[in-house]
């Protein structure tokens, strides 16, 4: 894949995950694919959708891993 297309996956990516925080397993794809292909992409002509995709991969890589955290604390005081 060329880097100015990984700039621009990045940023889809990262849009995607504004959603799929709320699914952490889905979360946890999109968000690392993100940041992935934004690493990669940030060598290109694109290197503005390549940050913005990695600002958005990080932002909701750290959502959905609060979000794992609270459910998981939910789902042990469920259970009290």
């Amino acid at each position: 894949m060329e880097n100015s297309n990984r700039a621009v996956a990045s940023l889809i990516l990262g849009l995607v995950s504004i959603v799929t925080w709320l699914f952490p397993i889905a979360g946890y794809i999109t968000t690392i694919l993100a940041i992935v292909f934004a690493t990669k992409g940030r060598h290109s002509e694109k290197k503005g959708m390549a940050t913005a995709g990695l600002v958005l991969g990080i932002i909701f890589l750290v959502v959905t891993l609060l979000n794992s955290i609270f459910g998981a604390i939910l789902g042990v005081l469920a259970n009290l």
